[in-house]
């Protein structure tokens, strides 16, 4: 019995919903994209502005997870998204 290869199980979640596997490719491309700033420029990454992008990342990444019905994944995001909110409102009113 074949078992599916990981693009058969890419293609199945793309035609399940479109919508959502965008949104979450845009959601995981913010991260990579924050992960390498973050890398390339510590030890005096520019904070103020990776924390918009990322927080973005995790707000996308909470619509997708209410949209799977995962519960988990939706308190993840939405909790990361509230430390980070705290964190740069901390950090701008300082």
């Amino acid at each position: 019995m074949n078992e599916p290869t990981i693009l058969d199980w890419i293609k199945k979640d793309f035609c399940s919903n479109p919508k959502r596997f965008v949104i979450e490719v845009i959601a995981w491309l913010l991260s990579i994209g924050c992960s390498i700033t973050m890398a390339i420029t510590v030890p005096n990454p520019p904070l103020v502005m990776l924390y918009p992008v990322w927080i973005t990342g995790c707000v996308l990444y909470a619509w997708a997870a209410r949209s799977r019905k995962s519960t988990g994944m939706l308190a993840n995001y939405m909790l990361l998204a509230t430390i980070d909110i705290i964190g740069l409102y901390r950090m701008v009113s300082i």
